[in-house]
């Protein structure tokens, strides 16, 4: 299935229905009085927060949905049958704003989450709501009020707890592959990685985490080089960053170093705060070098990349294709999540909440 993280879409909601003027006409009863009923609401628009869903492309070719108008009311007391809603589904991790004002009218971080999008109009009165004392025969009515119209901008962001950064063909993917049940293309050549991949990690019976690895990144992907930067929005609300790093190149001009610290700078041109999360180092390909001479290679790297970027952050050597060094990044892992949920659930206990809440609606 192509993977579609971007769609415009325009809701509008249905038009309530018109109240109606009458007058009850029987035989033997010549005086009836008004009986003209109220016009049905209009149909609104909500969406839903839908785990089994990993895609947008439902909206990408599908761009306008018009709720059902209510019914006009009728005589005999008859109120007008309102307008059925509309509900969409979408993956969780979607955010949706206004086109034009880029508001965020709503987050779906958690699935099963329900947000109204577009409110139905009311239905118009019927002339049974004008009747008094000394207006005994009215014949007035209101008309139905129209729906809500709104054109709204989808984004999806992934859920995950951890995000891959790196080159292309640092061996992102084989990294997740080595760790999780993930299966991405593994290819000798760059970019074969075309879209984000989602892997769960399993540490044991009762924790598990999720990792997201998305297309490398090159010099100048912040001005459009390669595949641009236009996936890193997926690592938006990852926890930790694992920056993988090719520290055996085929290249023998190939300087990892500055190549490390290239893919930094990119990042902080994007977000700084993204670049703000914590970041780990990870020295893949250890298999391409001697036994004997890794640990050398190894520490000449890390003097120079802690020199010039003054990077203090946690280090792991790993072989990704032989799964050498990987468990214990897990378990790193795994311990560091557990200590920021622990710091999230203090600051939720403090009343300090660091994000407000995305209006919901409950079934």
């Amino acid at each position: 299935m192509k993977f579609i993280d971007e769609a415009k879409i325009l809701v509008i909601a249905g038009k309530g229905g018109n109240g109606v003027a009458s007058f009850r006409r029987e035989k033997y009863i010549p005086m009836g009085g008004p009986d003209g009923g109220d016009g049905g609401r209009g149909g609104s628009i909500y969406v839903i927060a839908d785990r089994n869903i990993n895609t947008l492309i439902d909206y990408r070719y599908t761009r306008k949905f018009l709720a059902q108008n209510g019914e006009s009311g009728r005589g005999a007391d008859c109120y007008g049958k309102g307008g059925d809603d509309i509900i969409m589904h979408m993956p969780v991790g979607t955010v949706i704003s206004d086109a034009v004002t880029g508001d965020v009218l709503a987050d779906l971080d958690k699935d099963g989450k329900k947000v109204l999008l577009a409110q139905g109009g009311r239905g118009g009165l019927g002339n049974i709501h004008f009747k008094s004392s000394t207006n005994r025969a009215p014949r007035q009515c209101t008309k139905g009020e129209p729906g809500e119209e709104k054109e709204l901008k989808l984004e999806l962001k992934v859920l995950a707890d951890v995000g891959l950064l790196g080159l292309p063909n640092a061996g992102k993917s084989t990294f997740i592959r080595a760790v999780s049940a993930a299966r991405p293309k593994v290819a000798d050549y760059p970019f074969t990685t075309l879209h984000p991949n989602l892997g769960v990690v399993r540490v044991d019976d009762n924790k598990s985490f999720v990792i997201a690895d998305v297309p490398g990144l090159i010099e100048g992907a912040a001005d459009g080089a390669g595949l641009g930067i236009r996936f890193l929005k997926h690592l938006a609300r990852t926890r930790v960053l694992l920056h993988i790093v090719d520290i055996a190149p085929m290249d023998p001009d190939a300087d990892p170093v500055a190549d490390a610290i290239a893919i930094v700078g990119e990042l902080e041109k994007y977000s700084p705060e993204l670049a703000s999360k914590p970041r780990w180092l990870i020295l893949n390909k250890l298999d391409l070098l001697p036994e004997e001479e890794r640990q050398e290679h190894v520490d000449a790297f890390l003097s120079a990349y802690r020199e010039r970027s003054g990077f203090d952050g946690p280090v792991f050597p790993i072989a990704a294709i032989s799964g050498e060094g990987c468990r214990p990044v897990v378990y790193a892992i795994q311990a560091a999540l557990e200590e920021i949920r622990k710091q999230d659930e203090a600051t939720e206990e403090s009343g300090e909440s660091p994000l407000p809440p995305s209006p919901s609606v409950d079934e």
